[in-house]
């Protein structure tokens, strides 16, 4: 599983009408700060201040009622992750779009590989398929895929594409470029935290600390 392609913004935007509700801009203390100079060019990073995080905590703990401006944080990422994380991850509806690579139009393209599925903490010792005491191996399942593919490449037989589609397994990778917000996550944190699944509580988890003031707006 892999996140790539990570982008924080409208933090800025999202602090300032934090304030709007009590009118309480002037007591704002973030802003931006010099990041580096360097022949004569200047860049700049947001920082939240002291007072603003003090806010922010607060309303985060005081329910999702009052901490819309986490809605108003947006992120943006690519994730590769399989079929059966996808089906957990749709269940996620609201403040969410995704973009996805499709298995519909580009499945037949490219050879059936095991690199093709989630292998990440995959065992060896389970890689057999025990039916009615007739050893199927997991390999011996891609190579009948890969297999349909190659028939269906060289025919154009649609059937052996349907096939193909029918049989696809849930550890199939797919690529989607997905728009979400830090309620969305901060919820997904608290959801899936300790989930079975290591794509949740592994590597969910650890590319969530990465995003800017996680420590402070998402794990607290």
């Amino acid at each position: 599983m892999k996140f790539e392609n990570t982008e924080v913004f409208n933090l800025a935007n999202a602090i300032r009408g934090m304030r709007n509700p009590l009118e309480s801009w002037e007591k704002s203390d973030s802003g931006d700060f010099t990041l580096y100079r360097r022949n004569h060019v200047e860049a700049y990073m947001y920082r939240i201040g002291e007072k603003d995080m003090e806010l922010a905590q607060r309303l985060i703990k005081a329910g999702s009622e009052h901490r819309k401006f986490m809605r108003q944080i947006f992120v943006s990422v690519d994730i590769t992750a399989p079929l059966y994380w996808w089906k957990e991850f749709d269940t996620y509806k609201l403040g969410t779009t995704a973009n996805s690579t499709s298995t519909m139009h580009k499945l037949a393209s490219t050879p059936i590989t095991k690199e093709c599925f989630e292998i990440d903490d995959f065992d060896e010792r389970l890689n057999m398929i025990d039916d009615q005491h007739l050893g199927v191996r997991v390999s011996q399942w891609i190579d009948d895929l890969e297999q349909l593919r190659q028939k269906y490449m060289h025919t154009g037989n649609k059937a052996y594409w349907k096939e193909l589609i029918r049989w696809l397994p849930e550890g199939w990778l797919q690529t989607r470029t997905v728009t979400l917000n830090y309620e969305n996550i901060y919820n997904m944190i608290n959801q899936r935290e300790n989930h079975k699944l290591k794509e949740w509580s592994e590597d969910f988890i650890n590319w969530a600390k990465t995003l800017s003031y996680a420590d402070s707006l998402l794990f607290i």
